[in-house]
């Protein structure tokens, strides 16, 4: 059975060969890797650990790519087959407004403001240790920002040609056929995107004062997935595609149902069915926080399952999966349980297994393992992950 056959069998609520797909829900947190690091791993596999948008700070050959985002999951892979991970190619596809040259905007004796790669201004006020946001991508309140960062798009479109297309994405076509890996492709969802130009309060607003700009927005934004994204997916039919969204918190959705499904719902349900088509094997949606109002609008709008199920916000993925037996998982494994040692650890995997057994689920952190987790007590993680997948789909049948 090959790593592709394995997790595409797991998550499909199949009895996979030997054992069920051993992987982590997320790339590594930067932080977590330089403590694996100081902790024995070879410098090569945890320096090559890195976030997309590490990539792109002062890296040549990640500017080269800033749109199709591919090489960055090479060294995600490499260190976590070191660690004993099934291999997962991660890949991105990334809107033509979410990528920017950063620079200095203004110096002053009082502070600097700046402009990060994805077009915000931030500052940092003189002898200050953080930075905060200074102005927003737009503001919802003046739409000819947003016409401006359009026509910004519209321009830088003109390079996702499909030649340049196949020359990111191809390469990885001959392993994955074979099974070697599988991969992951990651795309800015429906509430994410609006909320990341705007920031929180402004977005939410906006859904009741502005419904015509946010539509405008998710329009272009489905626009883009279906004429340039799907040529993309036609080359590597992914086995994972998820969406970012986090539209909840540790006290349930920043959004109502209503809400959710006619700003959200109603592009996921022209955009999977046609994601299907082309050989998706699941569309699974990133939120974090408490969302357990919003499954039954996520399952009509044709979404497969979620990641990472935010533990430490209430969500349980034993109670949810009686509750939604076909609903998939990746996640769900409460991450601060590994720096508590191997019997807090044993613990966790206890209270997730009857999930385990019924198949459609990856178990993984739920979110990026933190620093303070040692490299031994995750290698214990691991082993144990790996031991415990021996029973995936052990109920089913």
């Amino acid at each position: 059975m090959t790593n592709r056959e394995r997790e595409r069998k797991t998550l499909d609520f199949g009895r996979p060969e030997g054992r069920g797909s051993v992987e982590e829900t997320f790339y590594p947190w930067v932080l977590t890797a330089r403590r694996y690091k100081s902790e024995g791993m070879p410098a090569t596999i945890a320096d090559g650990a890195r976030d997309i948008t590490n990539d792109l700070d002062g890296n040549t050959e990640g500017q080269k790519e800033k749109y199709f985002p591919v090489a960055w999951g090479e060294g995600v892979m490499a260190y976590e087959t070191y660690l004993g991970f099934d291999p997962v190619r991660r890949i991105h596809f990334v809107l033509p407004f979410r990528r920017f040259e950063e620079k200095i905007i203004e110096a002053t004796p009082e502070h600097v403001v700046r402009q990060d790669v994805f077009g915000r201004y931030l500052e940092r006020k003189k002898n200050g240790l953080v930075e905060t946001e200074y102005k927003p991508v737009i503001n919802p309140e003046k739409p000819e920002e947003w016409e401006r960062l359009k026509a910004h798009a519209l321009k830088e479109l003109e390079s996702y040609t499909d030649e340049a297309i196949e020359r990111a994405y191809m390469p990885l076509k001959a392993g994955h056929d074979r099974g070697d890996y599988s991969v992951r492709l990651h795309l800015e969802g429906f509430f994410w995107t609006p909320r990341e130009l705007m920031n929180f309060e402004p977005v939410l607003y906006a859904f009741y004062d502005q419904p015509e700009l946010l539509h405008d927005i998710n329009d272009f934004i489905c626009k883009v997935y279906r004429e340039k994204a799907m040529k993309a997916i036609e080359i590597i039919e992914p086995d994972v595609v998820y969406f970012n969204e986090d539209l909840s918190g540790v006290n349930g959705p920043l959004i109502s149902p209503e809400c959710f499904d006619e700003f959200v719902g109603a592009y996921y349900r022209e955009l999977i069915p046609m994601m299907k088509e082309r050989g998706v094997g699941n569309v699974i949606v990133d939120t974090d926080g408490e969302f357990e109002k919003l499954i039954p609008n996520f399952i009509a709008a044709g979404v497969d399952g979620f990641l990472p199920m935010d533990v430490n916000a209430g969500m349980d993925i034993v109670k949810i999966r009686r509750q939604f037996p076909k609903l998939k998982f990746i996640g769900g494994y409460n991450k601060l349980m590994i720096a508590e040692g191997k019997e807090a650890i044993d613990a966790e995997f206890a209270r997730i297994l009857p999930v385990i057994r019924g198949g459609g689920y990856i178990p993984g952190a739920d979110h990026q393992v933190p620093p303070s987790a040692s490299l031994e007590n995750y290698r214990y993680y691991i082993k144990r992950l790996s031991e415990v997948m021996r029973q995936a789909g052990a109920d089913i049948g």
